[in-house]
This record gives C-alpha cells, structure tokens and sequence, in this order.
C-alpha cells in the first residue's frame, strides 16, 4: 500500500509537468457523492455552452451511477484522478479540494459552497468546534487562498464569505445554479416526480428537512413525523429529509411519512413538494425561490445557536410561520396560517432578500464569465417577470 502511494506520488509529480489541457474541465460535488448540486448544475452549462470542453465528475463508487453520459468518472485516489488533477484548466467543487493538490499556473479553481451561510462558516467557526467538522477551520482557509472564483447566490452570501473565508479569489454574485432547475421544470416534471415518490393525487407533500447537528452525538429526531401525519390527516404526505435518517435503518412507516434521505437531488424533492418544514437549513433561501410556503420548527434554537451560531435570530426574518413546539407545528398546518396572507408576505420579503439573481440562468453567467470572460450575462430576470413552476396541489 505504501509502494501504491508514493507510486501515484510520483505519478502526479510526472503529469504537472505536461502541459494544460484546457479542453478538461474536474467537477466534484459532495466529497465525492456524483453528480449534483451547484457543480453539477455548472457541469451542464459547460457543456451547452462549450461542447469542446470534456467533462469529468469526482465519484465514489456507490455514486457513479449519476454521472451523467458523456462525462468520465474519475475515483478519487486513482492514477485517472491525480491525471485529471494535474491536467485539467478547470477544477469545480462545492466543498475544499484535495488538500494534497498543488494549483498550477494556469488553472482555474471555482469553489460553489453548499448553499447560503446562515450558519457560522470560516473564521466565525474558530470557536465553535463542534460545528467545524473533520477539516478543520485552519484548512478551510488554505483552501480558500487557491480559490479563483467563489460562487455567491446574494449580498448577505458575498459579505459573509468575503469577511469569514478571506482569498485572493473573485466573488460571483450570479445566484445559485443549483437552483435553475426549480425555473426550468414543468408541470409534467413535477407530476412526474410526485409518482415516482409515491406521493397520493392530491395530497399536500410536506418536505422536512431540517439542518444538520453535529454537536449532537445521537441523531435521534427533532420531530415524531408519524404523530404530525395522525395529527394533519389523511390530506397530507411528510417527505422526511432529515439528516437523522441517512444512516437509520428503514422507515415502519404508515405510508404518510415516506423516507427520501438517500434521494440523490433534493432540487426534485423540493419540486415534488408543497411546502418545506425546516429551521437553519440553506435549503430554506433555495425554496423561497419556488414562492411556495416555508415554515420554520426551532424547537432547540438556543441549543443550535450556541453550538453552531446563527446570522441572525430566524425568528426575526423568517421565509413563513414559526413553530416553536410540535404542538404549534401541527397547528400552523391544521388552521391553514402555513400558506395564510401573512406567510405571503414573509416569504416575498425573505425572496427579495436571498433570491435577487436566481432566475433559471444562474449556471449560464457563471459558465460564461469563467470560460469567456463575459460579466452579467445572460442579465437577471426581473423577479415580478420569474415564473418558477407551481406545486401540484
């Protein structure tokens, strides 16, 4: 195994001194999950608008079925990978790169995130380990001096990450790309991905999906979904996309919580669904987008705020209703305030905070600005002129 890695060492010392290929172009997404996210949305821009450009998607094995056709797939820690690395103009990921990866003069790096910072992220996590995960807040920041260009989806977005993760890197604030797709889909789409979930005709599909604790050494849930199902009737279908579930085995459920944990794109369960249940979730600023109705369930807001750090009291600028207990969630859905005039108007304000460039083109300004150079283009919808598809109920 030792003679393995200082072969491959070798290997990729060997492959930097060969020329550029700036035909190539490295997406990871995940740390390896396949195909998604902001990278995967960046992917197909790049192909559209570069035909020329080849592809290649970082991928654990358990994920390579996402990779799309036409793009190669490369397992990390192969003698492909180290190639494509040291070859490649471009490099797209949403978390930080190789650590071992040396950046040649040449190559581009764009760096996407995984979504909003409503949660502490860089140097604001230097006192809140916990939240910090494995990497460090020490490797964050080396990673973020090799980054070119750092995707950002709004002005909180741009200021956050320009004081908390400082690089010599260029801020894009040309929205979210993940998000063109909750633009570009149909009503067909929508229908098509309620039947493939088993979601009933005509039931109201409850997304939850709640943010991640890792201070809690237990993933026992927040919320008895089974009893909020009882408690709703018969009218309602729980998606349960909680961070709890990835590792639990399956679901005895009564068929009105459907687990969809391991669904691999949570873009097509947020347009399966009516509406989103969640807290500090970035998904949250994602779904707003669609401008159907978000309600936020913070039971343990002052356990989370300690551990992980908020941007603000959610309660203050909230997308909808606020549900403090299980008992006032279930009320909120039975009485009908989760889609009243009031949550209207809170999640119209919260779009025009957090949505200002998604607008179906988002992947295309980034695409165009990293291969050629063009600014601002194509220019942002108008929001009163967004027509994102509505849910099917």
């Amino acid at each position: 195994r030792a003679l393995r890695r200082a072969g491959l060492r070798l290997h990729y010392r060997v492959q930097r001194l060969l020329p550029l290929r700036t035909d190539r172009a490295v997406f990871s997404s995940r740390d390896g999950h396949g195909h998604g996210g902001d990278p995967g949305a960046l992917e197909s821009a790049v192909r559209s608008l570069a035909p020329h450009v080849r592809t290649a998607w970082v991928s654990r094995p358990e994920h390579l079925h996402t990779v799309p056709p036409g793009a190669r797939r490369l397992g990390p820690g192969t003698a492909a990978y180290w190639t494509a690395l040291a070859r490649s103009a471009y490099l797209v990921s949403d978390t930080a790169f190789d650590p071992r990866l040396v950046k040649r003069e040449g190559q581009v790096l764009v760096q996407t995130r995984q979504g909003t910072p409503l949660t502490h992220t860089g140097l604001d996590l230097r006192e809140r380990p916990a939240a910090a995960g494995e990497a460090g807040v020490a490797e964050l920041l080396r990673d973020a001096g090799r980054w070119d260009y750092l995707v950002s989806a709004d002005r909180h977005s741009t200021l956050t990450f320009e004081r908390t993760l400082p690089g010599p890197y260029q801020v894009l604030e040309y929205g979210r790309p993940r998000t063109d797709r909750l633009y570009t889909a149909t009503g067909a789409d929508v229908a098509r991905l309620r039947e493939s979930l088993g979601v009933p005709d005509g039931a109201v599909a409850i997304l939850y999906a709640p943010a991640d604790r890792p201070y809690r050494r237990t993933p026992a849930p927040l919320l008895d979904l089974e009893r909020l199902a009882r408690r709703l009737g018969p009218r309602f279908v729980i998606l349960d996309r909680s961070p709890a579930r990835h590792d639990a085995p399956p679901l005895a459920s009564s068929g009105r919580v459907l687990d969809v944990s391991g669904h691999p794109c949570v873009e097509s369960l947020c347009l399966a669904s009516d509406a989103l249940v969640t807290d500090y979730a970035s998904l949250m600023t994602d779904y707003a987008g669609l401008d159907r109705p978000i309600v936020l369930h913070v039971p343990d807001q002052e356990a989370f705020e300690a551990a992980c750090g908020t941007y603000g009291d959610p309660s203050t600028f909230p997308p909808g209703a606020v549900a403090r207990s299980a008992d006032e969630l279930a009320d909120i859905f039975a009485t009908g305030h989760w889609r009243g005039s009031r949550s209207d108007e809170l999640r119209a304000a919260f779009r025009a905070r957090f949505c200002p460039h998604d607008d179906g083109h988002a992947a295309e300004r980034v695409a165009r600005r990293v291969l050629f150079g063009e600014a601002g283009l194509p220019v942002v919808v108008p929001p009163p002129e967004r027509r994102p598809v509505p849910s099917a109920a």
